[in-house]
């Protein structure tokens, strides 16, 4: 294997890079403890027998998520066929506040990027295909071996503050990326070694090694995200609350976890195909309103003009709503996204793939997705990709260890009474597992779904434990230099629309230094490998992805990666997580605007917006 594939990662990633990690969590209730050990084992055996009996048959009672979800629950993209027009302002409720703007430093998660997609304009953008078209780049081609990546760049362009766009504004951004706390960790994944300005308006990404899927990495913001450098450099800090980009609105007013307006870019580059200026909305007002009913409420009572959401059982109340004559369009969207957990396979017992099997045998799906408010809107997962994506492996849906109960006591009984268990334990003890999760109500009720079949097997005390979002971020995360978290069983969420490059490679490299260097690759390995999981097989699989632009090669390689993730389990899935952007009927252009040649564009991915095409219906 050629090495210079595998210098993917580099140490620098921080925890702002995985900001869209989410889990569910935890109750007061706990479980049983070895102090209850003064019943009799015979009674014992009972009461465990009649918990496992009353949790199955719960758990059969459940409608099975399939026979309502369809697949596909994403609201359709089309062209706009309404008249557009100019004034008016949005307000959109948001589910938490952005702690920073800046593109290459802050961590931004679905929020966040609502917001920074009205300001920050990125180099490529998404279409409804699926592929990648042009945006601030208009066109691009690479060599042949795929180490450089030459870009035409859009002219006439302006940021905020006066200052022009061209290619010596990607060659000083770059500086900042390559040490950037986010975009640090995205320039290595990218495998970006140099940004060289070949004239006033044509830039080339020199990387270390071939990637076949580099224009991938500039849909995010990330490192595809373009602000003003001078700006950025003469106030690092106030950049965050007041960043300059191209993007169709600017900052009006920042009130931190109360309101941030944004207010129309009277110089803003591009046009609609009637030749009109964009955007055509006079500002838009973001305010984080955390409680979900609430959310949803000041839409209701027009409070707010729209609302985003990534909890399904908001999606189940708004369709409700919808259904009992609320003025609203819902634009839903499911995409590759997918909840779950994560084992964290160096520690035991779920350094053994009998515990980590066994124990995705006794999660049973489709009542975990009932919990969460999602029957009829989410399908239970079985890999990284969603049925309706390309890359969706039916052989590797075969294979995931599906619910079944008795199949999970055996495994966990194997282990059990093997007297050279993992965890050291004698044998017969139980094991004992970490559940934890974020306190969100409905994942605190999905995940006691999985804690009672957990428990109901008789050999497994689940201690059940609650952190906030960033504190259950850092337990995975772990601490420098090794970033080896001591979490157990951890709520987490996968996977994107985004090419499978930029997220596979990163998850899956070498998690701590030791084991890089056990496998001949010092220095490279990546603090978000969260599982602690690694296949120097299937690292070779991935590597090999970004070597061609062959589908049907990617594809396979792709999909060996969803068969050993199947066979060695170091995560489990539940559903695939649907979001929602609700808003007054009289608000377009949400899953209508085009790119600058006049493709469709993406819509909504994850309850995220494109601003510069919406408007209000007069």
């Amino acid at each position: 294997m050629n090495k210079s594939w595998l210098k993917i990662i580099a140490p620098l990633f921080t925890v702002a890079l995985i900001a869209a990690a989410c889990g569910g969590s935890d109750s007061d209730s706990g479980s049983s403890s070895s102090s209850d050990a003064a019943s009799s084992t015979e009674t014992e055996a009972e009461e465990e027998t009649e918990a496992e009996t009353e949790t199955t048959e719960k758990a059969e009672e459940v409608i099975e998520a399939g026979t309502e979800a369809e697949g596909d629950v994403d609201t359709k993209v089309e062209a706009v066929v309404e008249e557009s027009s100019y004034g008016g302002s949005v307000i959109i409720g948001l589910e938490a506040e952005a702690t920073g703007l800046r593109p290459w430093e802050d961590a931004c998660s679905s929020p966040c990027l609502v917001m920074m997609k009205a300001m920050i304009d990125t180099m490529v953008e998404r279409r409804a295909d699926g592929t990648y078209g042009p945006w601030l780049a208009k066109s691009w081609s690479a060599n042949e071996g795929y180490t450089e990546w030459t870009f035409e760049l859009q002219e006439g362009v302006l940021f905020h503050n006066g200052y022009s766009f061209n290619a010596k504004t990607l060659v000083d951004m770059f500086e900042l990326q390559k040490v950037g706390a986010v975009a640090a960790g995205i320039v290595s994944a990218a495998k970006v070694a140099e940004v060289v300005a070949v004239d006033n308006y044509t830039v080339k990404y020199v990387l270390s090694g071939a990637h076949s899927a580099f224009p991938s990495f500039l849909y995010g913001v990330g490192l595809g995200g373009v602000f003003e450098p001078n700006a950025a450099n003469e106030d690092f800090d106030g950049f965050s609350m007041n960043p300059i980009g191209t993007g169709p609105f600017m900052m009006d007013k920042r009130d931190l976890d109360n309101e941030t307006i944004v207010a129309r870019n009277p110089n803003y580059w591009m046009s609609d195909e009637d030749g009109n200026q964009l955007p055509y909305l006079d500002s838009v007002a973001f305010r984080p309103i955390p409680d979900e009913g609430t959310r949803l409420d000041s839409l209701l009572s027009g409070t707010t003009t729209m609302m985003q959401t990534l909890r399904q059982g908001t999606i189940r109340d708004a369709r409700a709503a919808k259904a009992d004559g609320a003025d609203i369009t819902l634009f839903e969207f499911q995409g590759n996204n997918v909840g779950g957990g994560m084992f964290n396979n160096s520690i035991p017992p779920y350094d053994d793939v009998r515990v980590r099997k066994g124990l995705t045998h006794m999660n049973n799906q489709d009542a975990v997705i009932e919990a969460l408010g999602g029957t009829g809107i989410s399908l239970p997962g079985s890999q990284w990709f969603s049925p309706d994506s390309p890359w969706y492996s039916e052989k590797a849906a075969a294979a995931w260890p599906k619910f079944d109960f008795d199949a999970g006591k055996a495994l966990l009984a194997e282990y059990v009474n093997d007297p050279d268990r993992s965890d050291g334990r004698a044998v017969g003890d139980k094991i004992e597992v970490e559940l934890s999760c974020p306190p969100d109500p409905t994942l605190i009720l999905a995940i006691q779904v999985i804690e009672q079949l957990w428990s109901a097997s008789g050999m497994v005390d689940v201690n059940l434990t609650n952190y906030d979002q960033q504190t259950h971020i850092n337990y995975a995360l772990g601490a420098p230099p090794d970033f080896n978290g001591s979490h157990g069983a951890h709520c987490w969420r996968w996977s994107s629309n985004d090419d499978p490059s930029t997220f596979l490679n990163t998850q899956f490299a070498p998690p701590t230094l030791g084991i890089a260097a056990a496998y001949g690759l010092d220095g490279i390995f990546s603090p978000i490998n969260f599982p602690n999981y690694f296949d120097i097989e299937m690292f070779g699989w991935l590597v090999g992805a970004i070597s061609t632009d062959v589908f049907e090669e990617r594809y396979a390689l792709y999909e060996m990666v969803m068969m050993r993730l199947a066979r060695d389990v170091p995560v489990w899935y539940s559903g695939h997580t649907a979001t929602l952007l609700a808003a007054e009927t009289n608000i377009h252009g949400v899953n209508g605007w085009v790119l600058p040649d006049g493709s469709l564009g993406a819509g909504f991915p994850a309850a995220i917006a494109r601003w510069g095409q919406v408007f209000i219906q007069n």
